[in-house]
């Protein structure tokens, strides 16, 4: 059952009228629904990105939120548009192209269905083929969160295994041939604001290494196989342990290991980003 309460997510910026259509579809659809927004600062096109941002946000919101999620390169081709139901009863409206990929690799999408984009669309939309966002996301978003649509309604069922992922490897605890123990992942995402690199590397696999605060890691993050950043950084337990513009690894707010700098930007100062195409290494030296 859904709460009437729709959140919204896209890479359309703020700068347009988009998001404010949006908004006039859903609550064309009810006067009463409550909208919020995730984020509307995706990265253009980053599908990516969309689907971290999904994962970070999602269960700080009650049972029964619909999600609208709009990060859609292919729109008006052949890729699906989907409701997918988590595990613990969300909601999220998206075209099937691989937003929903955090959300799979950690077992949280229950079942998906498909959205019909020729019957199941804002009346007086049929000609137009470029912003499902306004035209199916958001309309259908709308009659969910508010009820008048159940998700049981929307009849043809589409296998989890079958939704689209995009390529990731979880971040684990590895030892070498030469018993050289090692943490290997891959940089997720980028804190916007601050310029730190969040990891893909749990907390549960960096307590394998049993360290404490003032300990050193080798972190090696590389680029399409090419070294980028390769140094000697203290664990701690937050940033003003070490002095100003000093680097670090510490634990964020998602339970993963990452890298920042005291009032300073990682990414900005050391030239890396994010996304699956970087990689991080982390071995454990002296202090």
């Amino acid at each position: 059952m859904t709460n009437n309460h729709l959140v919204l997510q896209t890479d359309f910026g703020l700068q347009d009228g988009a998001v404010s259509s949006m908004r006039g579809v859903a609550y064309g659809v009810a006067s009463d629904i409550i909208i919020s927004d995730l984020t509307h600062g995706i990265t253009p096109f980053n599908i990516f990105e969309g689907s971290f941002r999904l994962f970070q946000t999602f269960s700080y919101w009650p049972a029964g939120t619909v999600f609208v999620s709009v990060v859609d390169p292919g729109v008006g081709s052949k890729r699906l548009s989907i409701i997918a139901e988590t595990t613990g009863s969300h909601y999220i409206v998206t075209p099937d192209n691989g937003t929903l990929s955090h959300l799979l690799a950690h077992g949280l999408i229950a079942s998906a269905r498909v959205i019909d984009e020729t019957t199941q669309r804002l009346p007086g939309s049929e000609k137009s083929s470029t912003f499902h966002g306004r035209d199916i996301y958001v309309y259908n978003g709308a009659q969910l969160a508010s009820g008048q649509i159940q998700y049981t309604d929307y009849q043809q069922v589409l296998p989890v295994d079958q939704l689209v992922k995009l390529p990731m490897q979880p971040g684990r605890y590895q030892t070498t041939a030469t018993g050289v123990a090692q943490l290997v992942g891959n940089i997720d995402i980028t804190d916007v604001n601050f310029g730190s690199l969040w990891s893909n590397i749990p907390v549960k696999e960096f307590e394998k290494f049993n360290l404490a605060y003032g300990d050193v890691l080798r972190v090696q993050i590389q680029h399409q196989g090419h070294t980028m950043f390769d140094d000697v950084l203290p664990y701690v337990h937050t940033f003003t342990d070490v002095a100003p513009g000093e680097p670090l690894i510490y634990i964020d707010s998602v339970y993963t290991v990452a890298f920042g700098v005291h009032t300073g930007s990682f990414e900005q100062t050391y030239h890396v980003g994010a996304g699956p195409e970087w990689a991080v290494t982390l071995t454990k030296v002296s202090a």
